[in-house]
């Protein structure tokens, strides 16, 4: 399908999580069925993942969430590109976009990728302000969705659709390959326990920690491999002191950010998510797509992701001890764990593949 809809893609986020990265998909995928002009924030670090990665992106020197030659520069970018809608991600670059479009001549639709969770009325004047130039929310599970209508006052709600992030089939590892990324993350013989994503409060990192505790003195095999990039340095020199202070520096290691996380996953034998309210859990689809075990917290995205008992198992959000136990069923009953992985296989390939993602966001984008 193609279209001659001409598409911005705008992220000005200075980081490189699961949303900037959507971002970057998205502007590949979009590639192929519309013209998408990517834009992203100078010194971000989404400069070099394009630049790595692919595709060409148009860096904007930026100002601040509210600064007005920020949008004047995009305003102008989108005259100069002619472009016909503008899909954002980042909550933040929300007052960019709208006075962007209103300091356009164009003045293109507004589309969002709602990927974060909305927990306060937005009737202020300001919200109602902005809210009453964007067109339409992609939320990335019901639940946020039906945050939006709670909380978004219904004669200045956009049009809202439900919409959830894919994960690409996954080609699998050799069992010689896998065998050797496990000697090279030193974990051969040891029941490996794997945990991606940004390293701060939210995502829960802390839980896995208390939970090795529990369980490092009953289990000599189980091994915990924490995968990503902290937002703030103390917070993290803060988990490895807390490790150290159990004794568990053999048992838990910080890999810092991996740039091959599909391989990673297949190298565990479980993959957690434990942060306390996951508006959707990507890392879980993936690992999932790569025949890995998960485990996720029962709040938030995971809830509409794993079925508990039949694809996944959930602990309990923010319980060290529920989530101990849960790593304990299934490094105790490998026929379990087998059968979880499997049918977690099955599930993300039929649910939450990417290519079906991106064919029904372009039609999505075409309709509107």
């Amino acid at each position: 399908m193609s279209s001659n809809k001409k598409v911005l893609e705008l992220c000005l986020s200075p980081d490189l999580g699961g949303l900037e990265l959507y971002m970057h998909r998205c502007s590949l995928a979009l590639g192929e069925q519309h013209q998408v002009v990517p834009v992203i924030a100078e010194g971000a670090r989404l400069v070099a993942r394009f630049a790595e990665q692919g595709g060409e992106a148009q860096v904007l020197k930026t100002g601040g969430r509210f600064s007005l030659r920020t949008a004047w520069r995009l305003a102008r970018l989108i005259d100069e590109q002619q472009v016909d809608l503008v899909h954002f991600h980042w909550t933040k670059d929300m007052p960019i976009a709208v006075l962007a479009k209103r300091l356009s001549r164009r003045k293109p639709l507004l589309v969002q990728s709602r990927h974060m969770t909305m927990t306060r009325f937005k009737g202020d004047p300001f919200h109602r302000f902005l809210y009453r130039h964007v067109d339409h929310l992609l939320c990335v599970t019901q639940a946020v969705a039906d945050q939006i209508n709670t909380f978004i006052p219904a004669d200045i709600r956009p049009g809202t659709t439900v919409l959830y992030p894919g994960a690409d089939e996954v080609e699998p590892l050799a069992e010689a390959e896998r065998q050797a990324l496990r000697r090279q993350l030193g974990g051969e013989d040891t029941f490996l326990i794997g945990l991606v994503g940004r390293i701060n409060q939210a995502k829960g990192q802390h839980l896995l920690i208390e939970a090795m505790a529990q369980l490092a003195p009953r289990h000599a095999e189980l091994h915990a491999l924490i995968v990503g990039h902290a937002m703030r340095e103390e917070y993290l020199e803060g988990l490895k002191q807390r490790v150290a202070a159990l004794g568990l520096q053999d048992r838990i290691r910080f890999l810092g950010f991996t740039d091959q996380p599909h391989a990673f996953m297949q190298a565990c034998d479980l993959m957690l998510t434990t942060s306390r309210n996951e508006t959707f859990g990507l890392v879980t689809v993936e690992a999932m797509r790569c025949g890995t075990a998960v485990i996720g917290a029962n709040s938030g995205g995971p809830l509409e992701i794993i079925e508990d008992g039949r694809d996944g198992l959930l602990f309990e959000s923010g319980d060290a001890k529920d989530l101990a136990s849960k790593i304990e069923q299934l490094y105790a009953d490998q026929a379990l764990r087998t059968r979880l992985a499997a049918a977690g296989r099955d599930k993300a390939a039929r649910q939450f593949d990417n290519g079906k993602h991106f064919r029904q966001l372009g039609l999505l984008l075409d309709g509107l």
